[in-house]
């Protein structure tokens, strides 16, 4: 009787991967302010790719594309050596790249196997072209997570300047 369609509850969300890169997306700030279904859009839009224990999803001086979901697994960024972030299911990264076309400031590393789904640019544009408003939500959104991530940046710094100029004082 539950494989009847008369009985079939049209409300539970399927495990459709989709659906499941549209949850995962509507749960960070990028999102905040966009209906599911406009997540769900953008999510078949996306590009999906599995990436192996210690490969590298990018480098250090490459020209970004776009940003970064991870699907499943866990990633570090780091650069000189120097851990920055370590990264897990539902974390992004790369976001810069869907503003600007400059050379990414860090290596991201897969540190299981991974996977990983990428909104692109051109993705992001026609999006704003086919959805003007939640186009504009999107990027008020990304302009907040990107003077977030500025402000916690400035932060490290400054932290670091004053233990140099304690250090210095001895």
């Amino acid at each position: 009787m539950t494989n009847d369609p008369l009985w079939f509850n049209f409300f539970r969300k399927s495990a459709d991967p989709d659906h499941v890169l549209a949850d995962l997306w509507k749960k960070t700030p990028l999102f905040n302010n966009i209906s599911w279904r406009r997540c769900l859009t953008l999510s078949r839009m996306m590009h999906m790719r599995q990436y192996h224990k210690g490969e590298l999803v990018f480098k250090d001086g490459e020209i970004g594309l776009g940003v970064a979901m991870i699907v499943s697994g866990s990633v570090h960024i780091k650069t000189g050596g120097r851990l920055l972030a370590e990264l897990k299911t539902g974390d992004f990264f790369g976001e810069i790249a869907l503003v600007i076309d400059e050379p990414r400031t860090a290596n991201a590393i897969a540190m299981e196997d991974t996977k990983l789904a990428f909104f692109l640019r051109p993705d992001l544009e026609e999006f704003i072209e086919q959805f003007p408003k939640h186009g504009a939500i999107l990027m008020f959104n990304l302009s907040k997570v990107l003077a977030n991530r500025l402000r916690e940046a400035n932060a490290v710094l400054r932290h670091s300047d004053s233990h140099l100029s304690e250090a210095g004082k001895l």
